[in-house]
């Protein structure tokens, strides 16, 4: 349990810094904070598991008393991250050429100076 506590002040904690001063600090866009809420506890929280993981709950040769993490078992929770990481990045840029082509991702500068509620959607203030 004590592993478990661990992990949750840690990514709670960075997700709080990913979605307040790195999102600052890098200038993107997530009025939602999904990447720093989601993704950065994520990426943290499978780290630490692998990091934590020992005896039986371990896929490696780590020590079946519980006494030691396992460096190896971290190896491959960390595999796994960028793998997603990976994947999920090149899916996306597919994705986004795709609706590039087919409707486009940008609006022009006119119609982001006047409002996407009221140029998409129609919306007024009456």
């Amino acid at each position: 349990p004590v592993p478990a506590l661990v992990i949750g002040v840690v990514a709670g904690l960075t997700g709080f810094w990913g979605a307040t001063a790195l999102k600052h600090w890098c200038g993107y866009d997530d009025s939602l904070d999904a990447f720093g809420v989601h993704g950065l506890c994520g990426i943290v929280g499978a780290l630490l598991t692998g990091f934590f993981a020992y005896g039986p709950l371990s896929a490696t040769t780590a020590a079946p008393d519980g006494t030691a993490g396992s460096m190896a078992q971290f190896m491959i929770q960390l595999y796994a991250v960028l793998s997603t990481f990976i994947y999920t990045g090149v899916m996306t840029w597919i994705i986004l050429k795709i609706v590039d082509v087919v409707i486009g991702l940008r609006v022009t500068t006119e119609e982001e100076r006047e409002g996407l509620d009221i140029v998409l959607h129609g919306e007024r203030l009456e």
